[in-house]
Formats: structure tokens, sequence, C-alpha cells
């Protein structure tokens, strides 16, 4: 598999970094450092009492597996990570949505405001990767790449040195998978999104999911 990481772009009009963990250095011996802890990708807050039932059909979902990350179904088949507004009270808004769109792969990671929360960076970047080595034939050379690509990206956007526009960055030429970060003009949330549209995903189903709705920030 051939991967582009070079700064190719394409304009798309489809719907639709990481921070390195700092270890600190001890100041006398040097020791080991210890991996970054693993945590469910959405467990910044909890928001339990607020959110909707549980689709009952989750276990037919092809994303069932963002559950055990705290993910909740929504009955259009999408799957989100909520986080309460700690301006606002009992406002919360979409993190993170995962869906499928007319057979497309589209996840995307709101910046409400245009900035990104504490641990979002590392968090998306997480997401990402979960999503491309369980839908896409990536081998462990393909994944290290695209993991620096992503990353840089993510990094350059929390710099802004990516202005929020409509054009696509290749990542992965077999999946025909880009990375977009684009603003977000309807629905609750305002503000601008990281996202990745996998067109050639593996193991999905047919998606009841329109076009329309896979830009919106609305929960």
């Amino acid at each position: 598999m051939n991967v582009i990481i070079r700064s190719l772009s394409v304009t798309l009009f489809v719907s639709a970094f990481a921070a390195i963990p700092y270890v600190a250095r001890a100041q006398e011996t040097p020791t080991t450092p210890q991996p970054r802890a693993k945590q469910n990708l959405c467990s910044s807050d909890a928001v339990e009492d607020l959110l909707p039932s549980p689709a009952l059909k989750q276990s037919l979902s092809p994303f069932s597996y963002l559950a055990q990350q705290g993910f909740t179904q929504k009955p259009d088949g999408s799957w989100v990570c909520y986080m309460r507004d700690n301006r606002k009270q009992e406002r919360y808004y979409t993190l993170f949505k995962v869906q499928q769109v007319n057979g497309t792969l589209v996840a995307s990671s709101f910046l409400e405001s245009g900035t990104l929360i504490e641990e979002q960076d590392t968090r998306s970047l997480d997401l990402f990767m979960i999503l491309i080595e369980n839908h896409t034939n990536i081998n462990q050379g393909n994944r290290q790449s695209i993991q620096r690509y992503l990353e840089s990206f993510i990094s350059f956007v929390k710099q802004g040195k990516i202005p929020p526009s409509r054009r696509a960055y290749l990542f992965d030429q077999p999946s025909r998978g880009v990375v977009v970060y684009h603003p977000i003009t309807e629905g609750e949330l305002k503000g601008t999104a990281i996202t990745i549209n996998i067109n050639s995903p593996q193991n999905l189903s047919s998606s009841p999911v329109s076009e329309a709705e896979s830009f919106r920030g609305r929960v």
C-alpha cells in the first residue's frame, strides 16, 4: 500500500500534533518514561444524566466498539461523544461524531469557537487511528506514517497554521482517506471541526445517514 505523506490536496465538497505527552526528566537518575495511561476517548466529563436513551440496535452497528470508549449511539445510527459546557449549566454539546454518509466513513472532532479543549488533540488522534485500523487495510509501517501525518495536521490546526476551509488533504490513497479542517455553519455548535473521510472503508454496511447531516455539530 502506498501512503501519500506529502501535502497533496484536493478540493472536495463532501459532507464532512497530537500534543505528545510531556514526560518530565528525573533530576538525578534517568528513568524509563512511562506510557500515557489509557483511558476512554469520551471520558473528559460525565454527562450520563443528560444523555438520550441508547438506541436498541446499537449491537448491530459496525461502530459498536465505540461504546467501550464512552460513545453513545443516536437513533440515526451515528455515534457521539458528549461534553458538558462549563460556561452554561445543563448545556452539553457533541465533541466527537462518527457516522456513515452514503458509504463514506465520516468522523469529526468539533472545536467550539475554533478552540481545542484540554486533551482534545490527543483524543482526536486516538479516535481517528482506531477508525483507520478498523476500517482500512493498513500495515504497521503505514500506520506509523498516517499517525505522524494526522498528528502534524492537528498540531498545525492548533497553532493556527491551517485556516478552516473545504480543502481536503489526502492521507491514505487506497482508502481515499482525507482530512479536512472546516467551518461549522449549521446546528447548535458554532465553530470548526477536524474531520476525516474514508471514502472506501471496509467492514461497513449501508448507511441510513444522509449527506446533509455529516458536517453538522448539533447533538
